[in-house]
């Protein structure tokens, strides 16, 4: 959770106390209230920007993907979730499952604040050996362990106002109960000491979690999931960004001609300032880990996402095939801005899920991301580019109606010094977003200057941003996903990717593609895509 400002932590705190008074009941209970089912409705998730095919929350605010794990053919997502308004407040656990990645079950709160505190961010595991005790009639428990936020603590000024706790499950994630001795990680003074990930390190035979710790990560063992001893921790010397939500697990890569296999352990943390086009952004570290410690270069970080909207990525545990991808989603939106975005009903949509895998070059290593394969499920009408050499723009909107504005394109092109290929997005409206490859930088860029409504932010829409390309191939190539409210550019096998948030007057139905000289497209395909609410 990152940390905000004093004068919205008063508003805050008042808040907090009210919250926790029209929901007595719930104090150190896990005892959910049943929320009523949205009604099925041709208006259900229609409201103007509502993504259609992200997950965002029926009502009000969400921010940090939590608790991410696979149980019994579900995927598991909880989020910090404020139930009382669409700006952050009181933070709870808000709950969803998926069986395919696409298609989302809205599930009641599953943890909401206490006397302890807050519900801040954390993750969740199976203990498939009931190392905790926690379980019952033989059957693993479901463990979430969270962050303990304690407001009067905060407003006293205090350095040990966070905390990290954990609450257990026997029922599939629907009802929990916290554990009576929370906290199981205490404060050792620090002011920023939240987000912890938990895993179990087949290797030692113990159970690390690492956390935020302000600018680093602490890394932790337990043979049970309840006693934590400190063992390690990671950072950048002298650099005094926030870290948020860290991310800790192994990929293996598999040299097709050689046969060889090697293992590369990936460290993710999000960035609460100074991202590469400003604002909060999500990054990496590349290096191996013993089971207590990370060795990793910290002078070589890495950018997860170089858009301005993709903040908290952390991946699912248990999740199948783990072993050279790994499953992930992140929160889609900006602390610039993300709080008084132009929706009304609700405030947050995540990412589509993305499986992040090792891509080889002749320097070595980085984590790519591909759009999880299941999302093809969405694809509708298809529409194929021929082979050609692009000089005048081609309308691809008369391939099929795009009355949606709902769309997925893949282009593959022949790379030059001086040719640049742009997609260009329009509605009726007269609002533009762009995105695509400059040659004469060698770098791609995403242009949401003047795609729908900037008025609520200045740093918004004050300047296009752009990623430089990774590797050198004589292709490249580019993958487009487009909702109502966003767009993802996955470039280069996903080497280098691009989320930005818009919100234009109308969806964007005309598609083109041009540029300023001349390009030789090798292949390329457009799909209509369709909603995941239509049906609900």
């Amino acid at each position: 959770m990152p940390y905000l400002n004093s004068f919205c932590y008063f508003l805050f705190f008042f808040l907090f106390f009210n919250s926790c008074s029209q929901s007595s009941e719930h104090q150190n209970n896990s005892e959910p209230t049943l929320v009523e089912p949205a009604p099925s409705s041709s208006n259900y998730y229609q409201e103007q920007h509502r993504p259609q095919f992200h997950f965002s929350p029926e009502a009000n605010w969400m921010n940090d993907p939590n608790g991410m794990v696979f149980y019994e053919g579900e995927y598991h997502l909880f989020y910090q979730y404020y139930p009382d308004s669409t700006v952050w407040g009181p933070m709870h656990w808000g709950h969803a499952v998926t069986k395919d990645l696409v298609h989302w079950e809205h599930l009641p709160i599953a943890l909401y604040p206490d006397s302890l505190g807050y519900i801040f961010s954390g993750s969740a595991v199976i203990d498939w050996n009931n190392t905790s005790g926690l379980g019952v009639n033989g059957q693993a428990p479901m463990i979430a362990i969270f962050t303990h936020h304690h407001m009067a603590g905060e407003k006293a000024k205090t350095n040990t106002f966070q905390y990290q706790s954990i609450a257990y499950s026997n029922d599939k994630g629907r009802s929990w109960t916290k554990y009576k001795g929370n906290p199981v990680v205490a404060n050792p003074g620090i002011k920023d000491f939240r987000d912890p990930k938990v895993f179990w390190h087949k290797d030692s035979q113990k159970w690390v979690m690492l956390f935020a710790a302000y600018d680093k990560v602490r890394i932790y063992n337990s043979p049970n999931l309840i006693d934590w001893t400190y063992t390690s921790s990671f950072g950048i010397p002298d650099d005094d960004r926030l870290w948020e939500c860290p991310d800790l697990f192994p990929l293996t890569y598999t040299d097709t001609q050689e046969g060889e296999k090697e293992t590369v352990w990936v460290l993710i943390t999000s960035i609460q300032q100074k991202g590469p086009n400003g604002g909060t952004a999500t990054s990496y570290f590349l290096g191996d880990f013993d089971g207590e410690k990370f060795i990793g270069d910290h002078n070589k970080q890495y950018w997860l996402d170089y858009g301005r909207d993709n903040y908290a990525l952390v991946s699912w545990s248990d999740a199948p095939n783990a072993e050279h991808s790994r499953l992930a989603i992140g929160w889609m939106s900006n602390w610039q801005y993300a709080q008084i975005v132009p929706t009304q009903k609700w405030r947050s949509a995540m990412t589509i899920p993305r499986r992040l895998n090792l891509h080889s070059t002749p320097e070595g290593f980085l984590v790519a991301s591909q759009p999880a394969h299941e999302l093809k499920e969405l694809r509708t009408s298809k529409y194929t580019i021929t082979p050609q050499t692009l000089k005048d723009p081609i309308d691809l909107s008369r391939s099929f109606s795009m009355s949606k504005g709902l769309y997925e394109l893949t282009l593959e092109f022949e790379s030059s010094e001086t040719g640049n290929l742009v997609i260009e997005m329009t509605n009726q409206s007269g609002d533009i977003y762009r995105t695509g490859f400059e040659a004469k930088t060698n770098s791609f860029f995403s242009d949401r200057t003047k795609a729908g409504n900037t008025s609520f932010s200045k740093p918004f829409a004050e300047s296009i941003h752009t990623a430089p390309r990774l590797i050198d191939e004589e292709s490249i190539k580019l993958h487009l996903f487009i909702d109502h409210a966003s767009a993802e550019l996955f470039a280069d096998d996903g080497t280098v990717v691009m989320t930005d948030i818009f919100f234009p007057t109308s969806p964007f139905t005309n598609i083109r593609l041009t540029t300023n000289e001349s390009v030789k497209i090798k292949s390329g395909t457009l799909y209509e895509l369709e909603s995941i609410w239509q049906n609900h």
